[in-house]
């Protein structure tokens, strides 16, 4: 068989779930995915790496956690076996290891052609589901660096013993450059670390989590249409903390006490000097304030709803920066062997050629995953409709929603042209 009413391009969790929702509906499809099932959480993190979501938040449709650790968070291995499970459990038909080369339509034609490493196969409808971490993104500068500091980007880095003696910079605070400056601070490194403008958020306030005070309020069922503004939202760096160790926040000005080298926004690298913005102060403040905002939308939320809850407090500053000027970093002097880019990915959706639904940045433009394109359907993108869009804990409301309307679809369209072609 070679034609599909609907193909699923990327099994991940997104693809999976899209999968389980139109087995449910008895429609015909197939998966085709680029490895095997866990293969982006097994081989696209770090060692030490875990979710920074509890684990009771982890529901994918018919799969909710079923472990011993609810306000736990998994760790690497857990992740790939709750994912590989969760295929288990329903038996998706799935294809590793094929790579999708293009999906197009004729010209004049309703039908999508799907040309891949094993052949070519064609569907009714198509259903992206292959993310927004395609292309690492590591900054021009990078290229100014000699041959003796080896670099990588935060997708290939796994532990600090990938690198060679000596001291490393990380560049970016987002989740990823937060937990892996300290993870190799930890290990023992010295880290030096280029604080960007990633906003953090508190482990636990008030006798919770956090993201279970979160959850009751309704934030991650916000839509996109709620947001200020919607286009922005979708590339937002997500805030920073950490599961590690049953979770905590990451502070990085305590960091900053421990022995970590902060400084701002790398800028350029001239010889063997490193130069950064003098915007230090001002991107600590702002996350902190971030975080401060946090903890008053709790304390506002407990305080309508009449819950007993531990007293209120703020966090307040531990260290402060004393740098007053941009003063370059001698690499060289500084002992600094290697480098860590952890400056997020770039999207590539080239090989899926329906230029009119891209915006000016290649990303794709849709309403709740239905784009202008008949047919064809994104999953598993932050914000596809609301906050948790892409979640372990949203993806099924998701996947729901594009099922139905494939169901509805093939319901209104002629028998002969999709429903009994084999």
């Amino acid at each position: 068989m070679s034609h599909f009413q609907v193909i699923i391009i990327g099994g991940g969790q997104a693809g999976l779930s899209a999968s389980y929702c139109l087995k449910q509906d008895n429609i015909n499809h197939l998966i085709l995915d680029r490895g095997e099932i866990g293969d982006s959480w097994s081989k696209r993190r770090w060692d030490s790496f875990c979710l920074v979501t509890p684990n009771w938040q982890c529901r994918l449709p018919g799969f909710d956690y079923d472990g011993n650790d609810p306000k736990g968070f998994m760790v690497k291995d857990e992740i790939v076996d709750y994912v590989k499970r969760y295929a288990n459990s329903f038996n998706p038909p799935i294809k590793g290891n094929v790579e999708v080369h293009k999906v197009y339509k004729k010209e004049k034609s309703e039908i999508f052609e799907v040309s891949t490493s094993i052949g070519d196969f064609t569907a009714d409808k198509v259903i992206i589901a292959a993310g927004a971490y395609h292309i690492p993104n590591i900054l021009p500068i990078s290229s100014h660096i000699g041959d003796d500091i080896k670099q990588l980007h935060s997708a290939d880095y796994k532990n600090s013993e990938q690198l060679p003696d000596g001291s490393v910079l990380v560049v970016g605070s987002g989740q990823s450059g937060a937990q892996i400056a300290e993870d190799l601070h930890i290990a023992g490194k010295k880290v030096y670390l280029s604080v960007g403008t990633a906003p953090r958020a508190p482990r636990t306030y008030r006798g919770k989590d956090a993201v279970e005070w979160l959850e009751d309020m309704g934030y991650y069922d916000q839509p996109i249409e709620s947001h200020p503004d919607p286009e922005e939202a979708r590339h937002k760096t997500n805030h920073y903390l950490t599961g590690r160790d049953g979770g905590r926040d990451i502070d990085l000005r305590k960091l900053a006490l421990e022995g970590v080298t902060l400084r701002g926004q790398i800028n350029n690298i001239q010889d063997t000097n490193i130069y950064f913005n003098d915007d230090l102060t001002y991107n600590l403040d702002e996350a902190d304030k971030t975080y401060n905002r946090i903890q008053s939308n709790i304390d506002e939320y407990i305080e309508n709803n009449n819950i007993d809850a531990p007293p209120p407090s703020r966090y307040t500053s531990l260290w402060e920066p004393s740098l007053k000027k941009r003063e370059p970093l001698n690499y060289k002097k500084e002992d600094i062997k290697a480098i860590v880019w952890c400056t997020g990915f770039r999207v590539d959706y080239s090989w899926v050629d329906f230029p009119k639904v891209y915006d000016s940045r290649g990303f794709p433009s849709y309403n709740r995953g239905v784009t202008e394109e008949k047919g064809l359907y994104f999953i598993g993108l932050p914000w596809l409709h609301t906050w948790g869009s892409g979640r372990f804990s949203h993806v099924g409301q998701d996947a729901s929603y594009i099922a139905q309307h494939i169901v509805d679809k093939f319901n209104n369209e002629p028998v002969e042209t999709c429903l009994t072609r084999k």
